[in-house]
């Protein structure tokens, strides 16, 4: 009951416009005033605080937040789009399908779904409505194309899920190639489809030559250099993932420097807005853990467990239950900040009845990846919506429908064969 009404209180707090960091830290010391008396939630506090700016882990973060925010600023975005255009833009829909590739790309190097799709929204957009594709088309797919941030290493999401639950930040990472390959593949198909039975949503480009291909990889290739270098030495053993988050920073600066797109004044303004970026993020991480103790002490997560197992609910049962709720907390909640309010929750009932943690991982992000685009406030939506002003929310909701079917078609791939997930991990080991 109490835990409910802390709920309660986080959502009117959430709606109300209070950062979720802060929410969440002030329903979590409150329940624990509540359950514990004043002592223990003020000794909370300072313990909390104390083990999370020590948490090793966390280190990671700015790393990542450095490394893309300095790939940011050496328009590789473009260059990957123009890469992907030549090879793709020849076909229906074309330019949609080189949105994809690209954002897949930039995901890569990112970890941001939100700057993902801010990013191929400038890009991509206006070459697509030239092209005379369908408005609502072209903005859906870059929409749809954003959320591959949260899934493909490295990702933001992934940091925190590991640094909540424990489960290897190095696992996950590996764990997400094959499944972000899949969701750039079935992403291309639900684009070909559509520009297979609606040919006027996307019509072809001029053929680009094979020596004008060729020349269009040269700029794309430190980015997939970069991509290799981190997560290849991770599957290799060469280095953890908090070192691999170094040696990613270090290369994103060398391949800025060598392209001559950062200066003084641009390192300094990338190193503020990690610091800023990295602030809030810690915000956020240290109230979900003031939030989790709540949770903890009372006791939701055995209730839970103990209530499944009483209703005789089948583990498949309460992995769908999980994801209708990830989907509709997804629609209103960036991803890090869904993963840390609710995994104090559902990690524990989830893995005890037999899923594997870490791809229980992948399964969340993928959900709250789903989320971003679900209506009727998915977050990526309101993002391109925001940088292309005259195409109705409508229109941008109904051109997603597509890609929310490849969405469900790549669930249940993962849940039938979780080999897709847990194959590369498995080889580590």
């Amino acid at each position: 009951m109490l835990f409910a009404i802390g709920l309660v209180l986080l959502l009117v707090l959430l709606v109300a416009g209070v950062p979720i960091g802060f929410s969440m830290a002030l329903v979590g010391v409150l329940g624990v005033i509540v359950l514990r008396g004043l002592d223990p939630a003020v000794i909370m506090i300072g313990q909390v605080g104390i083990d999370a700016a020590l948490n090793y882990n966390f280190s990671v973060l700015p790393l990542f937040v450095l490394m893309g925010n300095v790939i940011g600023r050496t328009r590789m975005a473009a260059d990957l789009y123009a890469a992907a255009h030549a090879f793709l833009g020849h076909r229906p829909g074309g330019l949609a399908m080189a949105t994809i590739a690209a954002s897949g790309g930039f995901a890569a190097v990112s970890g941001s779904s939100y700057a993902c799709a801010a990013t191929m929204t400038s890009i991509s957009v206006p070459a697509m409505r030239e092209r005379r594709y369908d408005a609502g088309f072209a903005a859906a797919s870059v929409a749809a194309g954003g959320t591959l941030g949260v899934l493909i290493p490295p990702s933001i999401g992934m940091v925190f899920y590991s640094l909540i639950t424990g489960v290897s930040l190095t696992q996950l990472m590996v764990a997400g190639v094959l499944p972000g390959i899949l969701s750039v593949l079935l992403y291309l198909v639900a684009v070909r489809l559509i520009a297979l039975v609606k040919p006027a949503y996307g019509p072809p480009s001029g053929r680009t030559a094979w020596p004008d291909r060729l020349r269009a990889l040269l700029p794309v290739w430190p980015v997939a250099f970069l991509f290799l270098l981190v997560l290849g030495g991770i599957y290799a053993g060469v280095f953890t993932a908090m070192e691999a988050a170094g040696v990613g920073a270090f290369g994103a600066i060398a391949i800025a420097l060598a392209r001559r797109s950062l200066d003084g004044t641009a390192l300094r303004e990338i190193l503020v807005q990690t610091i800023r970026t990295t602030a809030n993020l810690f915000v956020v991480f240290f109230g979900a853990l003031l939030f989790a103790n709540f949770v903890t002490v009372a006791g939701l997560p055995g209730t839970i467990e103990s209530w499944i197992v009483e209703s005789n609910f089948d583990a498949m049962a309460a992995l769908a239950a999980a994801v209708l709720i990830y989907v509709a907390l997804g629609c209103i909640l960036e991803s890090s900040s869904l993963l840390l309010l609710t995994l104090p929750i559902f990690f524990p009932a989830l893995t005890g009845l037999g899923f594997d943690p870490v791809w229980l991982g992948i399964f969340v992000l993928i959900v709250a990846e789903i989320g971003l685009i679900t209506p009727p406030i998915g977050m990526n939506v309101f993002v391109v919506k925001s940088l292309v002003t005259d195409i109705p929310l409508s229109r941008i909701f109904a051109g997603l429908v597509p890609f929310g079917i490849a969405d469900l078609l790549r669930l249940a791939l993962i849940v039938l064969f979780p080999g897709v997930v847990l194959l590369l991990p498995e080889l580590m080991r």
